[in-house]
């Protein structure tokens, strides 16, 4: 039976569709990814997981634009993504802010190339300020933050673009334990509030199955995504449940197997 408009799913507001990518060493072709299908719903959270060196900050880049496709496809709803674009913000392990800029004002700066006036560049900052905490370090630069307040600014900026989709690159890889652990919840809180899609990379699977709906484990390079895994946990999470750790050996057993079987290869 076909599909009626009411049973027909959504079109995904991010699509890859069996995607390779090849770069060239010293002449030397390096396969990044090999056909990689991924379909994203809008308002889902999706961990990336896998090796080093399996690809997920190549697809990551595809997805942002930064990087092009050797071939398939890689959409945003229906548009081929060729070049990055205000509504896929991309946040980055090392902040990637402009030192010579305050904070408000970094959170302004992509409004501000769309020529805004200076009051709605105001009531732009003050809103995502608020939203990550920082409304007292306005005026601050850069080097007067600790690390987790430099990732504040960096979704913060992100967020400001009215971007849909976040496109996180283990945006809390950098940050002590606790920090990261705070960092966490305000993410869950923005996402929850926001209704954004969010896209995370990320090396540890506690932080994957506490963030995710779904985790894409992927396997060492060249990267192709090996287990499309759904979350089965209820919203808030608790670390310590058993539960909880139930899936976290599931999805622990699934990415070391990977790993092994690439090495035997």
């Amino acid at each position: 039976m076909s599909d009626t408009p009411l049973t027909r799913k959504p079109a995904p507001i991010l699509d890859i569709d069996h995607v390779s990518k090849v770069f060239s060493l010293n002449g030397r072709p390096i396969h990044a990814l090999k056909d990689v299908d991924l379909r994203i719903q809008k308002g889902e959270f999706i961990c990336l997981i896998g090796a080093s060196g399996c690809g997920k900050s190549t697809l990551l880049r595809i997805m942002g634009g930064f990087e092009q496709v050797s071939s398939g496809a890689a959409r945003m709803y229906y548009a081929p993504i060729t070049e990055p674009g205000p509504e896929r913000g991309m946040v980055f392990q090392d902040y990637g802010l402009f030192p010579w800029l305050t904070v408000r004002q970094n959170i302004a700066f992509g409004p501000r190339q769309r020529r805004l006036p200076e009051a709605r560049l105001r009531e732009i900052g003050d809103h995502f300020l608020n939203m990550v905490g920082l409304g007292k370090f306005a005026e601050h630069f850069p080097n007067q933050l600790s690390g987790g307040m430099k990732q504040r600014v960096s979704i913060a900026r992100a967020l400001a673009n009215d971007c849909e989709v976040l496109l996180m690159d283990e945006p809390f890889g950098a940050l002590d334990a606790l920090t990261r652990e705070v960092l966490q919840q305000e993410l869950l809180d923005i996402w929850a509030r926001t209704k954004l899609t969010v896209v995370f990379v990320t090396h540890a699977v506690e932080e994957a199955v506490l963030l995710a709906d779904r985790v894409i484990v992927m396997t060492a390079g060249p990267g192709r995504v090996e287990t499309d895994f759904r979350v089965p946990l209820e919203r808030p999470r608790c670390i310590t449940a058993p539960e909880f750790n139930h899936v976290r050996r599931q999805l622990t057993e699934m990415l070391t197997s990977h790993v092994a079987h690439a090495r035997a290869c």
